[in-house]
């Protein structure tokens, strides 16, 4: 049995953090653990407030895991505070197992959910030790200061991850303007550069999905899957998940955690490699 962790928030609404990391988990076969941030009070149609965990309390959430499991894959999510940034940090600085880091800034309907002064701390504690960083457009200018573009803005951007210690970067092009695709650029370090496109599905039905994505991949790179072929799972777990949005809430509805199961996985990704 292959366990996988996550360091995130809790949502109230069940379709993101910790709750969207755990449902991804158990889908794709693996034993998931979780060290909560943060609690918030949130549905479909935004987040009503954030509970901050003390950080004490989130180094010993994270220490009894250490101290019993032998932990495949960490990622994290909704961290906060640079204080909750610096100590998770410290204690992975010491591991050797593989991190993702998916930069949670701001939720769906618009509020921040990481402190203006955690992303230096993000940038400078937490992005060297990384193995893939998953940011979406906003959140890479946001961590590198670059503006994005065009693709030259991207490979740029790569770059600063990779100058970082970051292996993969994987820029999700959810935010560019194309009606068409929706495209996500992998960026792996001294390797190659592929594009990852699939339809883009009219829906509103949209949230946790990067908690989701990254969550998949997390669950893949613990069972042993390099980094591209869990990558690439990865994307067709969330697009199945949002083709057959579960349509629940008044607002921006979670994605479906156990289409990719239901479905074998099989969903249209087009890969372009350079």
């Amino acid at each position: 049995m292959h366990i996988v962790t996550t360091i995130a928030g809790s949502d109230s609404g069940g379709g993101a953090g910790i709750q969207a990391d755990l449902k991804t988990f158990q889908e794709l076969g693996v034993f998931g653990t979780s060290v909560i941030t943060a609690l918030t009070a949130q549905n479909t149609r935004g987040v009503t407030g954030v509970f901050p965990i003390e950080v004490n309390f989130v180094e010993k959430q994270f220490h009894a895991l250490l101290e019993d499991f032998s932990i495949a894959a960490i990622k994290t999510g909704m961290l906060y505070s640079s204080d909750i940034i610096q100590t998770i940090a410290h204690i992975l600085q010491d591991l050797k197992i593989p991190l993702i880091v998916d930069p949670v800034m701001i939720a769906k309907g618009g509020e921040n959910l990481l402190q203006q002064e955690a992303i230096e701390a993000m940038r400078i504690s937490l992005l060297p030790l990384a193995t893939i960083v998953t940011p979406n457009i906003p959140e890479a200018e946001a961590l590198t200061g670059r503006k994005i573009n065009q693709f030259s803005d991207m490979e740029e951007v790569a770059q600063c991850f990779f100058q970082l210690g970051v292996h993969c970067v994987i820029i999700k092009g959810g935010h560019l303007p194309n009606s068409l695709y929706a495209i996500d650029y992998v960026f792996i370090k001294n390797d190659k550069y592929f594009s990852m496109q699939s339809p883009r599905i009219p829906t509103k039905n949209t949230h946790g999905t990067g908690c989701t994505f990254s969550a998949a991949l997390t669950a893949f790179i613990g069972q042993g899957l390099t980094v591209e072929k869990a990558v690439i799972e990865a994307k067709k777990f969330i697009q199945l998940a949002i083709m057959h949005d579960l349509a629940i809430g008044n607002g921006h509805g979670p994605t479906n955690h156990f289409a990719y199961r239901l479905h074998n996985g099989a969903c249209e990704v087009k890969l372009v490699e350079t």
